[in-house]
């Protein structure tokens, strides 16, 4: 983590428009193609909602503006982000949190992953993580959506990346999922978001 020299910021501008905005968050939804990679994931035995997960971070990780975070009025840049998800077990109706740092692949990641969130018991996780280094992931499997909302925390300085997946579909051959992503205006705008967007459909596209 670094902190990054405000009055030299290419971004100072921008970032002073939206900071007087008193809810300065943008969500966009959109269908992913997943054709490829739900092959992928089922071929390697692989959890789709976790290897999603895997995909989603590394893919964020690349681009170093979803890396810089809002701290107590200042800028910070980390080095890597790291997912927290909501998970529940088969039958149940009550969801918990895992957070976890990401592996080496996929592979490994969706066991980890897997076998943390069986062993954890309590609905939240103990991991002392710094918050603003988190991305946040949640489900939707039951409902294909073309919309949706997340719960609204009244700061400003909430930089966390929220993350959501529905129910995959199919159309004209090809096996959506509807995604959403919401981020802080302060600090990334939709050229951003589609060169997340972009990449993240190129890895579901190659991965093999």
């Amino acid at each position: 983590m670094e902190y990054i020299d405000f009055d030299k910021w290419d971004r100072k501008e921008h970032y002073k428009f939206f900071e007087h905005i008193d809810y300065p968050q943008f969500n966009i939804c959109l269908n992913l193609d997943v054709t490829n990679f739900k092959k992928f994931v089922a071929t390697n035995n692989l959890s789709f909602y976790y290897s999603m997960i895997y995909a989603s971070t590394y893919v964020m990780n690349q681009i170093e503006d979803f890396r810089y975070k809002i701290r107590e009025g200042k800028i910070i840049l980390h080095s890597s982000l790291q997912p927290s998800f909501t998970d529940m077990e088969a039958g149940e109706r009550l969801f918990k949190i895992v957070t976890l740092p990401l592996s080496e692949n996929m592979k490994a990641f969706s066991n980890i992953a897997k076998k943390t969130s069986r062993s954890q018991k309590q609905y939240f996780p103990e991991n002392k993580v710094d918050q603003d280094q988190l991305i946040y992931f949640s489900s939707i499997p039951w409902i294909t959506f073309t919309s949706i909302s997340n719960e609204i925390v009244m700061d400003k300085e909430d930089s966390i990346p929220r993350i959501s997946f529905g129910k995959y579909f199919v159309q004209d051959d090809k096996i959506l999922l509807p995604y959403s992503i919401q981020v802080n205006h302060m600090l990334l705008d939709g050229v951003h978001v589609s060169e997340f967007i972009n990449k993240l459909q190129t890895l579901l596209n190659e991965v093999n």
